[in-house]
């Protein structure tokens, strides 16, 4: 029997650091998916737009968006994940997070944070990559600028799916177009792309884009207005290409440090 995994992307627009508003905008719009998504990915900093000045957030939001993600997959009995402006240990990270219907949270910070913007003065970057096994499938979710640098998104541990989160402007949106497609070739693997849509408080624009390509690179999905996406992801279609096609087994051997 082919496993299939069930996912949400969610196209919206954000409101200018304003967790509760997000939060509250996010109510509205979760409502209307039907209850066979197993999957629900948000955009990058959902709650607050790709802000460099994290310090105009109360600090205590990180957790209080944690605790309302948890409750949020509970209630559906989904599994979410996006990322946020996140406060800990004295730092500030921008932090994914997911989280599984029974509360299990798994956390990854951003590794490439982006010096165009000067994200990498004000946050944190991570060092550890994450692969989350969720309903039968390995899932390898990242943020951004961190879908420019393939060695980080290099398919060692056989992953089933890629998924990138992201506020990623107009000017620059045929780079996100055409590396998500290659990250899903290159793998071997879904790729999954979550844009958000309209413009922020320091005048970039987002034109969405969000899209899923299936393991041989073919669009699935693709979309350029606020809206919900779904798609369903086939365990049985990633066996195949990679029985069919063994170009992984032919990678080279190396590590990162």
């Amino acid at each position: 029997m082919d496993e299939l995994l069930n996912v949400a992307l969610v196209q919206t627009s954000l409101a200018w650091e304003d967790p509760k508003a997000n939060r509250e905008e996010l109510d509205t719009k979760l409502e209307a998916l039907t209850s066979d998504i197993d999957l629900i990915v948000l955009p990058e900093m959902f709650t607050t737009g790709f802000t460099m000045s994290p310090r105009n957030i109360e600090k205590e939001e990180g957790q209080r968006t944690l605790a309302w993600m948890q409750q949020k997959a509970k209630e559906k009995d989904v599994a979410m994940v996006g990322s946020i402006v996140f406060f800990e240990n004295d730092a500030y990270t921008n932090r994914l997070l997911f989280v599984e219907p029974d509360g299990k949270t798994s956390i990854y910070d951003k590794r490439h944070t982006f010096t165009l913007a000067g994200e990498d003065k004000v946050y944190q970057a991570g060092k550890e990559r994450l692969i989350v096994n969720y309903k039968g499938f390995k899932i390898c979710p990242m943020i951004c600028y961190d879908l420019r640098f393939p060695v980080w998104a290099r398919n060692t541990e056989d992953y089933d799916v890629l998924i990138y989160v992201a506020n990623w402007p107009e000017p620059r949106i045929t780079a996100w177009d055409t590396l998500l497609k290659a990250r899903a070739i290159e793998n071997m693997t879904y790729c999954i792309g979550v844009n958000r849509i309209g413009s922020d408080e320091v005048g970039h624009k987002y034109p969405g884009h969000s899209v899923v390509f299936d393991g041989l690179g073919k669009e699935l999905e693709f979309s350029v207005k606020e809206e919900i996406v779904t798609t369903s992801l086939s365990k049985k279609h990633i066996h195949e290409v990679r029985n069919k096609l063994k170009f992984l087994n032919d990678r080279d051997r190396f590590t990162l440090e």
